[in-house]
């Protein structure tokens, strides 16, 4: 790789966060991050570190590799602790994946959200202007295809109006970061629009660690396996589905970080902007989930069947062919796989980061 290029992760303590900067040290590169530890902990990145130590004793990271990352406890509208990074060091590449992320929330608390998710991103990206760093990886979603037409989805499927402000501001930031590669075409834009992230390292030092009841269905089954929750909810039998439960595309997290390796090092030089779906390309639906995710555990969790929520699609899932040919990456681990390590996190720490060691 030559020189060591250094990656700025904003939310880098976060769940996908954390698993990439596992990927980014294991393949040489520095990383700081910046994250206000609203959604997560500084402990995740003490383990992002064991990790890493335990890779550089394998020989599959460079020696020093775990040393390579620093910390810095900001939210990203502090413009201040933004421009002391990067004052501090060169910064090559900025990966965005900071930003508050609970869809129910976001309709309680819409200003919240704005000033958070988009006033954030503005003031990353006039810091990022000022000193002459013009490329960034965005952690965007699928939620902006809205409730899709066909299935699977490529990147040519239109945008839809979003369904509640976190959506929106999904939506936002990207035209956002469009406009300024459209004023400045020295400007290197990857939107990576992921599907559902599920599963965890499969070390069980990090994984998903939501704070209250979780949002998703995945961290909400874990917490019904463990006994911490009595019965998995399931919104809907009634979908035109194989099996009337919603079908999504859920992604192991660990593929997901290493498409985010994959795509800086695709956009190394380049200019432009490109959007790439991160997915599997294979629908699941929640019964599918509840099964792999039994078998992992090793008993038959109980579950309810409840009306469908306002909101909820059919069936989503991605047309992957894009990342295989843009940036050579493509999900290697089944459903299976996924909530055998997601148990294997959520049995060890059961608390989260918070589990007494």
């Amino acid at each position: 790789m030559g020189e060591q290029k250094t990656i700025l992760v904003t939310g880098g303590a976060g769940f996908i966060g954390s698993h990439t900067c596992v990927e980014l040290l294991q393949a040489g590169y520095r990383v700081v991050v910046v994250d206000d530890l609203s959604n997560s902990s500084e402990k995740a990145l003490d383990r992002v570190r064991a990790i890493v130590r335990a890779a550089e004793a394998e020989g599959t990271a460079p020696e020093g590799a775990s040393e390579a990352l620093s910390f810095h406890r900001a939210n990203i509208l502090d413009r201040t602790v933004l421009e002391a990074v990067f004052d501090a060091q060169p910064v090559d590449a900025v990966i965005h994946f900071a930003g508050f992320k609970a869809v129910g929330e976001s309709v309680r608390k819409p200003l919240e959200y704005y000033e958070n998710n988009v006033a954030g991103t503005l003031v990353l990206c006039d810091v990022m202007r000022q000193h002459g760093c013009k490329s960034i990886v965005f952690s965007s979603s699928a939620t902006v295809y809205g409730d899709p037409d066909t299935v699977p989805l490529d990147e040519s499927a239109p945008k839809k109006p979003a369904t509640n402000p976190y959506g929106w501001t999904k939506w936002m930031v990207e035209q956002i970061l469009e406009d300024i590669q459209t004023a400045d075409p020295e400007w290197n834009v990857v939107l990576l629009r992921y599907f559902n992230p599920i599963g965890a390292h499969e070390s069980g030092l990090i994984g998903e660690d939501p704070k209250g009841i979780p949002n998703n269905l995945v961290p909400y089954v874990a917490k019904v396996a463990v006994g911490k929750l009595e019965a998995v909810g399931i919104f809907g039998d009634d979908y035109d589905t194989p099996d009337g439960t919603g079908v999504r595309d859920y992604i192991h997290v660990v593929d997901l970080a290493r498409g985010h390796v994959a795509a800086l090092k695709w956009m190394d030089g380049k200019s432009g902007v490109e959007i790439v779906n991160l997915g599997t390309g294979v629908g699941s639906s929640v019964l599918d989930v509840v099964r792999a995710f039994s078998k992992a555990c090793g008993r038959d969790l109980p579950y309810v069947i409840k009306p469908r929520r306002a909101g909820d699609v059919a069936e989503n899932y991605a047309d992957p062919t894009k990342a295989r040919e843009l940036l050579g990456w493509e999900a290697q681990y089944d459903l299976e796989k996924m909530c055998a390590d997601s148990w294997n996190w959520q049995s060890h720490n059961p608390d989260g980061y918070d589990t007494e060691a």
